[in-house]
């Protein structure tokens, strides 16, 4: 069966750390495993997956502990915690060793992913690197962890109209009003607290981690991106990383240049395959 025949990804579940582990793929080759933004899913990738299968690439969208259909932690999870899940995952679909992206918080779960599992990780992209200061974490806990953690249902959908506006603003008119209706379904699925993934982010510091990486790494952001800074400074770190900055865009970039992102995936995948 051609892509072309079945451009939908297979759906599956592994058995986790936690409990079950949802995750989707589509296509046969060089295998790699996707790491969703918080609070979405391994839908996020939705326009990608067939791109990146057609350009040989096996891609594995997880849905992180406590997302989408994939069990949550029993506590307060870390990034570490969602790292874990990356085996089963692998074991499940009998695959050695793969390629590892994440994005924006998928992109920190990437980065434990790789220190963690060496055996099983044979290249790294970190899409949105967040280099959290002591001032960062102090204004999340004061800021949007409240708001995160106070976010109710309310009459009339009150709240789903609330966040369906955020991401409208982030998204710039870049993105068909349908699509935003699913990243407001795909926020509201998980199965863990709404607050559980930016807590696990701010909580997480990655410039102490980055040296530890031993994979081939790119480095891919987008001029657009809120914390495209934080790539720039993470390149810093490890000016030895492949560094890749896609013009305009948004938290969105996935959707938004579906087309020039798998490629620029892609390019990176085969040339450090080596």
């Amino acid at each position: 069966m051609t892509i072309s025949e079945n451009k939908f990804p297979r759906r599956a579940y592994a058995d986790g750390p936690f409990g079950q582990v949802h995750f989707q793929s589509l296509g046969e080759g060089d295998p790699l495993l996707l790491l969703h933004q918080a609070p979405m899913t391994s839908g996020q990738f939705d326009l990608v997956y067939e791109p990146l299968a057609l350009r040989g690439i096996q891609a594995i969208g997880i849905d992180m502990p406590g997302f989408g259909l994939s069990d949550p932690t029993p506590d307060t999870p870390t990034v570490g915690d969602y790292a874990h899940v990356i085996p089963s995952v692998l074991d499940a679909l009998g695959i050695e060793s793969a390629a590892l992206l994440g994005h924006h918080t998928g992109a920190l779960a990437a980065t434990e992913g790789a220190i963690l599992f060496p055996d099983r990780i044979d290249r790294l992209i970190i899409n949105g690197a967040l280099l959290v200061s002591d001032e960062d974490r102090a204004d999340f806990l004061a800021n949007l962890h409240p708001w995160e953690k106070n976010f109710k249902a309310r009459e009339h959908a009150g709240h789903l109209a609330e966040l369906f506006d955020i991401r409208h603003k982030f998204a710039k008119d870049t993105v068909p009003l349908e699509r935003i209706s699913d990243y407001i379904v795909q926020a509201m699925v998980g199965r863990g607290p709404f607050w559980w993934g930016h807590h696990a982010a701010y909580m997480y510091d990655q410039a102490p981690r980055l040296p530890l990486i031993t994979q081939p790494t790119m480095l891919l952001t987008n001029s657009g991106d809120m914390i495209n800074a934080d790539s720039h400074a993470a390149h810093q770190i490890r000016p030895d990383f492949t560094f890749v900055e896609l013009e305009g865009g948004g938290v969105d970039i996935v959707d938004q240049q579906s087309e020039a992102w798998a490629e620029a995936v892609a390019s990176f995948l085969t040339k450090a395959k080596g």
